[in-house]
């Protein structure tokens, strides 16, 4: 079976091309670096890697419980499906394009029509190649989103309904929010957080999940937000 994502011959085929666009010595400098820029091309991060899935979307202040992750791992395995799905439809697409060409090629008499197409078979050869690179990192996220489902499933909440889980993670998200305010917030900030909170509790209460408690009126003289000194009032 032919490997696939080897882009090697494409680049040492296009490198006598590339005296259009570079000097003699920088077009030497090219083919000399041909494997390594394969093996830099093949190697390259295209998605995120484990560390970035774990530490940068699934953060503990954003997703505070085990289920707010394991849901939010639901969200992101089913954007790298569909966008797989959909660069498979490309692909066939490219595929079928690329026959055309070929097959135009064949047909064709005119010499000038002739290099045209040869430069759109090549051009297509590398964007399979590129949908190829492109697929596989995609699988490769697809399974990891997997792996960190596993990881957080630990069968103490709803893998079913997501709506059963978010009021108590929203609430956490909502302190975490909250414990980062500072008297140099924005009104606008506090006000949506603290309102959220509120919120939260409010529902909370009324779906039995908490005692009923009593919500002190905002202060005075707020601890969070922007204060106007006595000349701004005046």
């Amino acid at each position: 079976m032919k490997e696939k994502r080897n882009i090697l011959a494409i680049i040492e085929k296009e490198a006598p091309n590339l005296n259009n666009l570079l000097d003699t010595n920088q077009v030497a400098e090219f083919k000399e670096l041909t494997k390594e820029l394969r093996d830099t091309w093949t190697k390259k991060q295209i998605f995120r890697t484990t560390t970035e899935m774990e530490v940068s979307v699934l953060q503990d202040a954003k997703y505070p419980t085990n289920a707010a992750k394991y849901w939010q791992c639901v969200r992101e395995q089913n954007v790298f499906l569909e966008n797989l799905m959909n660069l498979s439809f490309d692909y066939r697409k490219n595929d079928v394009e690329l026959r055309q060409k070929e097959q135009e090629l064949e047909e064709e008499k005119d010499e000038l029509k002739k290099e045209l197409l040869k430069i759109d078979i090549d051009q297509k050869i590398y964007g399979k190649a590129n949908m190829q690179l492109v697929a596989r990192d995609r699988m490769r996220e697809v399974n990891e989103w997997s792996h960190f489902k596993k990881k957080y499933n630990d069968g103490t909440f709803d893998t079913k309904d997501v709506n059963t889980h978010q009021l108590e993670s929203y609430g956490k998200i909502f302190k975490n929010r909250k414990n980062t305010l500072t008297q140099g917030s924005s009104q606008p900030e506090v006000f949506n957080v603290l309102g959220q909170l509120q919120t939260a509790d409010r529902v909370k209460e009324e779906r039995g999940q908490i005692e009923s408690v009593k919500r002190e009126a905002i202060p005075q003289k707020p601890k969070f937000g922007t204060q106007s000194t006595q000349s701004e009032k005046d």
